[in-house]
């Protein structure tokens, strides 16, 4: 019998947590997470990561394992993970698999591009650089150095003009040298499990999730976070917001708000990403039987 990696994959929100954990009970496998902020320790209330409760009915793998200073990429994921499926299948015909991290999937379903590391000094001097100079001039930057990469960036994301650039001063070679666009074989089959909502069903569920996270004392947090506010770990929504408030620039209400609508962005760039892969098979959350049965078909 061949080895297989059921991922179940969603816009945040969507209710993959207790449906994975059921899913995980039911196989008697762990969960490798891919999601790229609940491995970092110290946020978990920003991230929606498994209480412990949730945790200690299945082993997770990959969530608060990373201290905030260190630096993680898909690349990085994609080599822990693939290290980690092999062994578990040593034991194991199946693996199992759920997040929401686009980059973070596809690393381990078709790979990613060998892209250098970036040093933390040309790091320093491009977040300089951005707070100084601002995007335009870096974006007519990359222009000029990079045109193919500058012509599919998303022009709004300083975080992809910055690495763009981060890259080509790392190395001098332009970013879009790096990118080989060909899948790697894995010597195992991927079945991917999608979960989907109406999307004014997702977005209530979005603003009631901020909600809650700020009643359990999600501002509590960034707070304590604010000293560290530059790591890349701390680059997501949610802190980025609040951050603003304890440095004064806005009111609480204001940003709970601005929370709300950037998560409602974020789920649209996931399903939108999703939606491109013909490889997923799409379920209502609430029909978790359907979704074991369909596991269960395909593994005999």
């Amino acid at each position: 019998m061949g080895k297989t990696l059921f991922i179940l994959l969603g816009p945040t929100a969507v209710g993959k947590t207790e449906l994975s954990i059921s899913i995980a009970e039911r196989l008697g496998v762990p969960i490798i997470n891919a999601d790229s902020r609940q491995i970092y320790k110290g946020m978990p209330i920003g991230t929606a990561t498994p209480t412990r409760e949730q945790q200690a009915r299945v082993k997770h793998y990959f969530v608060e394992t990373l201290p905030l200073e260190q630096n993680y990429s898909a690349a990085c994921y994609e080599n822990d993970a693939l290290e980690l499926i092999n062994r578990l299948f040593e034991n194991s015909d199946t693996a199992f698999m759920s997040g929401g991290s686009m980059l973070y999937i596809d690393a381990v379903c078709h790979g990613i591009d060998d892209i250098p590391t970036v040093d933390d000094l040309t790091r320093r001097e491009l977040a300089a650089r951005l707070k100084n100079e601002g995007l335009d001039q870096l974006r007519e930057e990359l222009r000029i150095i990079d045109p193919p990469t500058y012509n599919k960036i998303d022009l709004k994301n300083p975080r992809r003009i910055v690495h763009a650039l981060e890259i080509y001063y790392c190395t001098g070679k332009p970013y879009s040298t790096f990118l080989r666009h060909t899948s790697k074989h894995r010597p195992f089959d991927i079945i991917k499990i999608g979960l989907r909502r109406e999307r004014t069903d997702l977005f209530h569920r979005i603003n009631q999730r901020v909600d809650a996270m700020m009643n359990q004392g999600l501002y509590d947090e960034a707070l304590s976070l604010y000293p560290y506010r530059t790591y890349n770990a701390l680059q997501t929504v949610g802190y980025n917001e609040l951050f603003r408030v304890i440095a004064g620039e806005w009111e609480k209400t204001f940003a709970v708000e601005k929370i709300k609508r950037n998560t409602r962005v974020y789920a649209k760039k996931q399903m939108t990403w999703f939606a491109k892969d013909q490889d997923i098979h799409w379920f209502h959350p609430n029909k978790a039987e359907d979704i074991k049965q369909f596991i269960a078909t395909n593994l005999s």
